[in-house]
């Protein structure tokens, strides 16, 4: 697949294969302040099945476009998208043009009707992401999933599949879930089925260097037997057009959010 390529090289001819990522009502975009609509019947999110026991375990995944934790059980999976060593900066969504280090997704999928993420993909109300944008020191939440890429000192090749211990998935999320924009949009990466709600949260989580540049130095876009290893770094999409889209927000313009 044209996801499989060198990021930069493969994202341009995605239309090629998958015509949805030429189309409308792409993401990510630009959250800018002249499209933000505030809407009071945005309450504060509420997140449920996310205390996953001690004794789970989660399966860490390379897809090739992100490093991905499958939690189909609960009803939904996360992945990362990042810069590159000598560009950390790697938010796929952008606050008024300005790029974070890395964004963290919890897609989630309406179990109740579909089996798992690929199969509620194309359904108009089978999936809502909820986006994290990074910054900042060490994510103690994070460190079981990137001290396990890094374990057996080899590269994170596609296809490949590492068990992590289950941790609280609420402990990645900002502490205020009160403030946070909402639009309509659609998957990031390929096929990019314009079926996605989208909740991006107003206050960044945190991620330090050095787990960042784990993501950026051990994880590959290639297989595990071909000669030259690709790095799977910069896999973040870069905004979209808002197509007229009207971001609404949960917070009155000039409200100031809390620390994370």
């Amino acid at each position: 697949p044209t996801a499989h390529l060198g990021w930069s090289s493969g994202v341009q001819h995605w239309s090629k294969s998958y015509p949805f990522c030429g189309g409308v009502f792409q993401s990510p975009i630009d959250l800018q302040t002249p499209l933000l609509q505030y809407d009071p019947s945005l309450v504060p999110i509420e997140v449920h099945n996310y205390d996953l026991l001690a004794h789970e375990q989660l399966t860490l995944g390379n897809s090739g476009h992100a490093g991905e934790q499958s939690v189909s059980s609960n009803g939904f999976e996360l992945h990362v998208h990042w810069g590159s060593p000598n560009t950390p900066a790697g938010s796929e969504h952008t606050i008024d043009g300005k790029r974070f280090a890395a964004e963290l997704h919890v897609v989630h999928f309406n179990s109740k009707k579909y089996s798992n993420v690929s199969v509620a993909a194309d359904k108009s109300d089978g999936l809502a992401v909820t986006g994290m944008r990074s910054t900042g020191v060490e994510h103690h939440r994070l460190q079981p999933s990137t001290s396990q890429v890094r374990s057996d000192g080899g590269l994170f090749t596609i296809d490949q599949k590492v068990q992590v211990p289950a941790f609280n998935i609420r402990h990645l999320l900002p502490l205020r879930l009160d403030q946070y924009y909402r639009y309509d949009g659609s998957l990031t990466t390929p096929p990019c089925y314009p079926s996605v709600l989208w909740t991006v949260f107003r206050n960044p989580i945190t991620i330090s260097h050095t787990q960042f540049l784990t993501l950026a130095t051990a994880i590959y876009s290639s297989r595990e037997r071909e000669p030259i290893p690709v790095p799977l770094d910069g896999n973040y999409r870069t905004p979209q057009s808002t197509d007229q889209r009207v971001i609404l927000v949960s917070f009155r313009e000039g409200e100031l959010g809390a620390a994370i």
